[in-house]
């Protein structure tokens, strides 16, 4: 395997890594029964899919209380539910690995907790892959924002001209374009390429084996 072409790697993590949309539709429908007693239209719930878990929860609650009360209840869903609903995607373990042997820095920068981050990495086994992760708690603001891009090359010591940022959410192409950083959109998430482009990202990914190959 050749040596990687960029020296850092950022990776979203929900929907590029790994497999969470089962998790995330569930959650959110139990969260909508509990507290709406039915459940509003999806596809607006998943247009948000790459943003923070409250501010994509307030804009189906009535106030500020009661999306609080919504959180937790998605929460402790998710907690519940984690392991047996999250899966990694496949083939993305030897991408890493590969990354890896070549020398890359490789960091997550995910809308996710740090903690839940940390979790669902266990989970699906890539776990000890990654030399920074930012996550939901560790910064403000998020994405969109290029903050937490920013916080993951200052962890890495890295060059934003010598990174790219892998995602599979427009909140991912906004932030990393803001960062500087060259950015990935992947066909395997949430989005489809109509949905992301556009946001011009610089590279499209349809299968997990191109990660290895991009090219400044």
């Amino acid at each position: 395997m050749p040596d990687p072409r960029f020296e850092t790697y950022l990776f979203d993590l929900d929907g590029t890594l790994i497999d969470s949309t089962d998790l995330i539709m569930e959650a959110f429908r139990h969260t909508m029964r509990t507290h709406l007693g039915a459940v509003p239209d999806e596809n607006r719930w998943r247009a948000g899919f790459g943003r923070p878990l409250r501010p994509q929860l307030a804009n189906f609650a009535r106030d500020a209380g009661q999306a609080s009360r919504m959180v937790d209840t998605y929460r402790d869903f998710t907690d519940e539910h984690h392991d047996r609903l999250l899966r990694p995607f496949p083939g993305i373990d030897d991408a890493l690995a590969a990354l890896r042997r070549g020398g890359a820095r490789l960091g997550i920068v995910t809308s996710k907790t740090n903690r839940l981050a940390r979790r669902g990495l266990a989970r699906c086994g890539l776990d000890g892959r990654f030399d920074a992760l930012v996550g939901m708690d560790d910064v403000q603001p998020h994405k969109p924002h290029p903050a937490p891009v920013l916080a993951a090359l200052r962890q890495l010591s890295a060059d934003a001209g010598r990174a790219v940022f892998i995602g599979d959410s427009p909140y991912d192409m906004q932030a990393g374009r803001a960062a500087g950083v060259r950015t990935a959109a992947v066909l395997w998430g949430a989005f489809s390429r109509k949905e992301l482009d556009p946001q011009s990202p610089d590279y499209w990914l349809t299968n997990q084996a191109g990660i290895a190959a991009l090219s400044p």
